[in-house]
């Protein structure tokens, strides 16, 4: 139990912080609320109408939300990969190449579908 008590102080430290925080900015903070501050997910501008549906958007920004998905994935397994290189010798290195090569096929045929192009 004695090599959890520093873990412990540290997450009690954070609560406390956390805490602290929010009692903080309620009874420190501004308090001048009009009806667009107290509209939903707004910052204090007037809301523009949307349509009924919620507007649309364009493909692309899902479709670039993906690829982001898609890469920082593949940066995350690249970091363990990079940490034990050397304890994996060539088997490592030859899986870590079919990975990056299926990335890179994928990363081609968007780039060649033109993803990439915000016309």
């Amino acid at each position: 139990m004695g090599l959890y008590t520093p873990v412990l102080w540290l997450a009690a430290l954070a609560a406390l912080f956390a805490v602290g925080s929010v009692a903080m900015s309620s009874l420190v903070g501004p308090k001048r609320y009009n009806r667009a501050k107290l509209d939903s997910y707004e910052c204090g501008i007037e809301p523009t109408p949307q349509p009924v549906g919620g507007g649309r958007f364009p493909v692309k920004y899902f479709i670039t939300a993906m690829l982001f998905i898609v890469f920082d994935i593949e940066i995350v397994f690249l970091y363990p990969w990079a940490v034990y290189f050397d304890a994996m010798k060539f088997f490592g290195l030859l899986e870590m190449v079919i990975f990056i090569a299926t990335i890179f096929v994928a990363y081609a045929y968007v780039w060649r579908r033109g993803g990439f192009e915000w016309d």
